[in-house]
């Protein structure tokens, strides 16, 4: 297949034939992803000053933070694909505007509802790194090139270097919360009007009337599904019958969403595509990666590091200083080395290399916990920002975008960033239950982390078993 006539080459866009300078197309799409990752990350170390200013609890908070990454995995589900059908740079754009209204709101919340109303409507930029990627994908036919750039642009997905994190804490410290929600409302209009002007129009070559009946029912399906998850990861304090009944809601929306897709004249995405190798193979391995690692990373290990009974007690900045930072450093330092490498040498090669990198980094955590060692914690959390944030993770992105069929390019991407987030809220029930099974009722112990990231090292291996069955996307890797 020639990569030049790829699947998601424009179609009569606005823009079609116009020279594309691909700098100021790069500095668009990372001025995007910054934005989205700023609403992702920047709140963490905020979260207690928001909770004091609008005098309501912890929890409240927290719903809140819930409440914008739902909303970013079901708005993934269906706004690639819109992109296809009117324009990508329009949708994306629309994203960024989006994004400032809800921050704007956010920032203004004089109540825990308001804020929470804020949060759900910045998650309309939760597919800023498909679309990105897919763009950028239309614009840049050579393979080497293109895995390069798509490393830089999802690298930024780990953290940006912990500056984000910081940034917020000082923000909130001496500014208040809603500080942070007005820088982020600066970064998210210059986004929409870099995008605006910077980036080229594409959609899909075939573009069908947009079928919002499948829409409803994925987002039902796929949101009771996400909710459950976070009912369950409270584990002891959870409401189990919610769950359940969010379970059984989510199973009766997906076979309604089967049937109606079967028969539908313009479906959101034909049965055929959900039951294709390149579909289901790496949905899993995306889910299984999360599940695996996600808690271990953004929960045990910097659990240990602060822990003072049974851990390293080095505090809430320590602990960061020592984890998130160095792992979000090596992240973006390897991201666009291992998406050269992918081109050259196969994204499924170096998916697995990464995987398997990736269990060794777990190993030597199980040693960090053995040992009380902040040097060897550091050294797991730089080698793990190496395999995964730099290595797997990217794959997993990429491949989103390179295994997407022609008639429909943005389907795939949106329900790989849609596992993403299931993985995410997996991770910690599944983690922390192995944790609270061995660690002593109320408190912690050395085996009950341990257990949580053995828990974690068997769902990487799995991944790295279902990785084998993703096929080879030939036409996004280099011929020499």
């Amino acid at each position: 297949m020639n990569v030049a006539a790829s699947p998601h080459s424009s179609a009569g866009g606005p823009d079609a034939g116009r020279p594309v300078r691909i700098g100021a197309l790069m500095v668009a799409l990372l001025a995007a992803s910054f934005a989205f990752q700023l609403n992702a990350s920047m709140l963490s170390p905020a979260l207690a000053t928001m909770a004091d200013e609008l005098d309501t609890t912890a929890s409240a908070i927290g719903v809140t933070q819930t409440a914008f990454f739902t909303a970013a995995a079901l708005f993934s589900l269906f706004l690639p694909r819109l992109g296809d059908l009117i324009g990508r740079r329009k949708v994306l754009t629309g994203m960024m505007v989006l994004m400032a209204v809800g921050c704007v709101i956010s920032a203004l919340a004089t109540s825990v509802g308001m804020l929470a109303v804020g949060r759900v409507i910045q998650g309309a930029s939760g597919p800023t790194i498909p679309l990105a990627l897919i763009m950028l994908r239309v614009e840049i036919p050579d393979p080497k090139r293109y895995g390069t750039l798509m490393g830089v642009v999802t690298a930024v997905n780990g953290g940006i270097a912990g500056v984000d994190s910081f940034a917020g804490g000082s923000l909130a410290e001496h500014y208040g919360y809603a500080s942070i929600f007005w820088v982020m409302t600066a970064f998210a209009a210059l986004s929409a009007v870099l995008v605006r002007f910077f980036a080229p129009e594409s959609r899909a070559a075939e573009r069908p009337p947009m079928d919002w009946p499948g829409v409803l029912l994925l987002v039902i399906s796929v949101g009771a599904l996400l909710i459950a998850f976070n009912e369950a990861g409270k584990l002891a304090a959870a409401n189990w019958p919610l769950a359940i009944g969010l379970l059984v809601v989510a199973g009766l929306a997906f076979w309604a969403f089967w049937r109606f897709e079967n028969r539908s004249a313009h479906p959101l995405v034909t049965t055929h595509l959900l039951k294709r190798r390149a579909t289901w193979s790496l949905l899993l391995s995306t889910m299984l990666t999360m599940t695996g690692v996600f808690a271990i990373m953004n929960g045990l290990l910097p659990g240990f590091a602060q822990d003072t009974s049974v851990g390293l007690g080095l505090g809430a900045e320590g602990a960061t200083w020592w984890t998130l930072t160095p792992y979000a450093l090596a992240g973006l330092a390897m991201g666009p080395i291992s998406g050269r490498l992918a081109a050259t040498y196969g994204y499924g090669r170096i998916l697995r290399t990464g995987l398997i990198a990736t269990a060794v980094s777990t190993v030597l955590a199980l040693l960090t916990l053995q040992t009380d060692s902040s040097g060897l914690l550091l050294a797991v959390s730089i080698l793990l920002g190496v395999t995964y944030a730099g290595m797997a993770n990217i794959m997993l992105n990429g491949l989103g975008i390179v295994l997407s069929p022609p008639e429909n390019p943005g389907f795939l991407p949106g329900l790989n960033a849609g596992c993403f987030n299931l993985g995410a809220g997996l991770s910690f029930v599944i983690l922390y239950a192995a944790m609270d099974s061995v660690a002593p009722t109320g408190g912690t112990s050395v085996g009950g982390y341990s257990a949580g990231v053995v828990a974690g090292l068997v769902l990487i291996v799995a991944a790295l078993f279902t990785s084998l069955l993703i096929p080879k996307p030939v036409h996004a890797e280099a011929k020499d």
